[in-house]
């Protein structure tokens, strides 16, 4: 079926409200139109690069590491959160108290991407992970009440109230049926379509049925890297959309809606694409500015060291997994005494490696400041 003859679903009357339910997706879609085509073909060749790039970093998932935490930002902050990357980096205790429920539910979030791309050694892409996923999302913060785990067994709405409501997702005793179809659709092996299509319309009905009573936002996004991964597309989940949904908010929702009032599935595709253009060409050169910055660091001021280069390039492997360090956390990676730890980090302040934020003569913090922005460059 072309996707210029989709069929978004009709709005069904309940008791006082009408509710939208979605047709099922699981069919074999055909790209017609020039234009997705060309857009498809751009993003399937940035992210062979982007998968490229990922495979030629050493130690590449220290870097993934940091990407999963600002997706983890991004994407809690579309949802009202306003924890920022350097908070993430830091400890439970070390949060003011009027912020750590914010911290908590990005940290959840970090976990849930850990989480659910381990997985995926384990389970398909399936109702399963993604309700053990959405478990682990809503583990002790504001939404724990909400059926963590469960797909809801009550109507849910977009908007203040039921009367008022943007957007009303299907009747919640047709999600076994709707849930089943996209787990099929996103697994089935017997029909083409070309895995970018595949997941633009999988994410378009995941966020259409709204399957939880909270988080389906992060999960819907997070759907896609999982995605991705599981279907060898990307070798590290190394691409994540919630930087780009965020930038154009509007857009995205606008979009959406359009799918489920006009049919028009083609325009929501070339926006997802376009999506997936712009950050993958964003992620690429964050990994060529990491490649950059390591070597300009190793050949340039690390040998400044002289005896101590060896430690050195240590600390740097640890910096580049943590950027935010003490003296405790080199002396717990590196075994060495607390006074030689000191002496190395206030070498590499010398160097203009790391800088001392805290401004405080003990318990002092150090930031890797050059590489922490190389990720707040992307917003």
């Amino acid at each position: 079926m072309d996707i210029k003859n989709f069929v978004a679903g009709k709005y069904t009357k309940q008791v006082e409200y009408s509710s939208f339910q979605p047709e099922n997706i699981s069919n074999e879609w055909i790209i017609s139109s020039p234009q997705v085509n060309k857009l498809l073909s751009e993003a399937n060749r940035l992210l062979g690069e982007l998968n490229a790039f990922s495979q030629l970093i050493p130690d590449v998932d220290f870097f993934i590491k940091m990407h999963i935490s600002k997706e983890a930002t991004t994407s809690s902050r579309i949802e009202g959160t306003k924890t920022n990357m350097e908070e993430v980096l830091l400890k439970e205790n070390e949060i003011n108290p009027e912020k750590r429920d914010d911290w908590n539910e990005v940290q959840n979030y970090i976990n849930a991407i850990n989480f659910s791309i381990s997985e995926l050694e384990n389970l398909p892409l399936s109702n399963r992970l993604l309700k053990n996923t959405h478990k682990i999302l809503l583990k002790s913060v504001r939404g724990k009440h909400k059926l963590p785990g469960e797909f809801r067994k009550s109507q849910n709405w977009l908007g203040a109230t039921l009367k008022d409501a943007i957007y009303i997702p299907p009747h919640h005793s047709t999600l076994p049926d709707l849930m089943s179809d996209l787990e099929l659709f996103l697994n089935d092996q017997e029909i083409y379509v070309p895995h970018l299509i595949k997941i633009a319309i999988a994410h378009y009905q995941f966020e259409t049925i709204h399957p939880f009573l909270d988080g389906n936002g992060r999960l819907g996004r997070l759907l896609i890297t999982l995605y991705l991964v599981s279907n060898d597309v990307l070798k590290k989940p190394a691409l994540y959309l919630s930087d780009f949904f965020e930038k154009h908010r509007s857009y995205y929702y606008d979009n959406l809606m359009n799918v489920r009032l006009k049919n028009d599935l083609e325009q929501w595709i070339k926006f997802f694409l376009v999506g997936v253009i712009e950050t993958s060409k964003s992620s690429i050169q964050v990994f060529k500015d990491i490649i950059q910055l390591k070597a300009d660091i190793e050949n340039n001021r690390l040998p400044k060291l002289g005896s101590k280069t060896e430690k050195g390039i240590l600390i740097l492997k640890v910096l580049f997994e943590s950027p935010i360090v003490s003296a405790n956390k080199i002396v717990d990676e590196l075994q060495i005494a607390h006074s030689t730890a000191n002496r190395l980090l206030n070498d590499f302040v010398e160097l203009k490696i790391i800088e001392e934020y805290t401004g405080f003569k003990r318990n002092r913090k150090f930031l890797f400041k050059e590489y922490f922005e190389i990720f707040e460059r992307k917003e």
